[in-house]
């Protein structure tokens, strides 16, 4: 088991409960350490964007209990989150990931050969929404993941709906924004991109959702 504390990084529970959450839940293990440190080495002030173990753990249970066998994610990063829907899809599972850096998901590929999860996931390299749009228009996917840039979630999350099995489940990152969806004076275009899609999923008749304060805010959404 890693010596390393756990990551926990929701700042909207008390420190301590966190703490304990965090000490009470699934560690990770030597590869996942492993590509943590590779990732901070590497990427610098950009590792933030690496999900929590506390998520990751969430993530690959989830898989796992649906019996999900396609999945497809949307902003890959150094691989981290791959790794834990991969494992979880198991060896028949596929999942397709989407993302613009060919730098970053060089450290992606790297991992999850070590892992033992490579022929499991294919990699596209280029603008999520022209991937997505380049695949059948038809119910493809059982699980979905999206974590990449803001602006573009809303179209993120209506392509992927289309695409995804009734049944099936898209889980989106970063829904609370550090906190900012609540200040009427944030006005970035994450913010109010977030804030509007938030209350643009409540609303849809197509879905149901939970929003989690795990992390910086995970929306689970389920299909209808």
């Amino acid at each position: 088991m890693p010596s390393q504390a756990p990551r926990h990084r929701s700042s909207f529970t008390d420190e301590a409960i966190d703490e304990y959450a965090a000490l009470h839940s699934t560690p990770p293990d030597r590869l996942q350490v492993e590509l943590q440190e590779i990732t901070k080495d590497k990427t610098g002030e950009a590792a933030g964007m690496q999900i929590g173990d506390d998520q990751a753990v969430l993530m690959e249970m989830i898989v796992r209990a649906m019996g999900a066998r396609r999945a497809i994610e949307i902003g890959t990063f150094t691989g981290y989150s791959a790794l834990a829907v991969a494992r979880g899809l198991g060896e028949q599972g596929r999942l397709l990931c989407c993302d613009l850096s060919e730098e970053w998901t060089a450290i992606a590929a790297k991992a999850w050969e070590k892992a033992g999860v490579a022929e499991r996931i294919e990699l596209r390299i280029g603008p999520g929404v022209e991937t997505l749009r380049s695949l059948p228009s038809e119910e493809q996917f059982d699980f979905a993941f999206i974590d990449a840039d803001k602006p573009s979630y809303g179209t993120y999350y209506e392509e992927v709906l289309l695409r995804l099995r009734k049944g099936g489940l898209i889980l989106l990152d970063n829904m609370l924004q550090g906190g900012r969806v609540l200040d009427p004076s944030a006005d970035d275009e994450s913010t109010r991109v977030i804030r509007s899609l938030n209350a643009r999923i409540v609303a849809d008749e197509r879905v149901k959702v939970v929003l989690l304060p795990i992390g910086d805010g995970v929306s689970v959404v389920q299909k209808l």
